[in-house]
């Protein structure tokens, strides 16, 4: 009887070693391997700018929060938008060119600080205002001509790690692209020779915009 009671007991404790191990792994998994899971979020209110009505100069200035629900820090290289005029179906393309808001005094003296890859930590999030520029390459003048609804799609250039060879190619996964629309109530030119330079999109319903879980 002894002998099958410590026979018992044995293999309780076995079990119980065994479930310890594997509720350590899954902690350093989530604590410290879990590869970066980006995310991207877009206040209601974003700023545009259109200080040069002759050439394909257009810019936004957009608050961007960026959070990280992995454990391993993600960097994002770069961004992208696209703005599409839903009435004309007209798209143009847009480079993260700066941080900070726009002002007309800054423009004019160069006061911007450039887009650098932006670092974020795991389990954290980082938040800046991030002027996108027209490419100069982009044949569309202006995509914001009237007062309207449009569409914005921004993307994050964001690699995904590899120093878990198969085990990340198998679990990561890419950053998807946010897509959302703004409403521009009014365009008065005017505007962009006065003041901060800018006129505001806002969501339609007031709210912020983020990727669908």
């Amino acid at each position: 009887m002894a002998g099958e009671d410590t026979m018992r007991f044995s293999r309780l404790s076995d079990i119980a070693a065994g479930f310890a191990l594997l509720l350590s792994i899954f902690n350093f998994w989530q604590t410290t391997l879990r590869p970066s899971s980006l995310k991207v979020f877009v206040p209601p209110v974003i700023a545009y700018a259109s200080p040069f009505q002759n050439s394909n100069f257009e810019a936004f200035a957009i608050p961007v929060t960026i959070t990280n629900d992995g454990a391993r820090t993600g960097t994002v290289l770069s961004m992208t938008l696209v703005a599409t005029d839903l009435a004309k179906n007209v798209s143009k393309r847009f480079y993260s060119a700066n941080f900070g808001q726009w002002t007309n005094d800054k423009f004019r003296n160069g006061e911007f600080r450039p887009f650098a890859p932006i670092s974020v930590p795991g389990g954290t999030s980082h938040t800046d205002t991030v002027q996108f520029h027209a490419r100069s390459d982009e044949t569309v003048m202006q995509v914001v001509e009237a007062a309207g609804r449009y569409r914005f799609t921004l993307t994050l250039d964001a690699p995904v790690s590899n120093d878990l060879g198969v085990v990340d190619r198998l679990l990561n996964q890419t950053t998807q692209p946010l897509t959302f629309e703004m409403v521009l109530p009014q365009l008065d030119h005017r505007a962009f020779n006065s003041g901060a330079g800018t006129v505001a999109f806002h969501q339609k319903e007031w709210q912020s915009s983020t990727q669908a879980d």
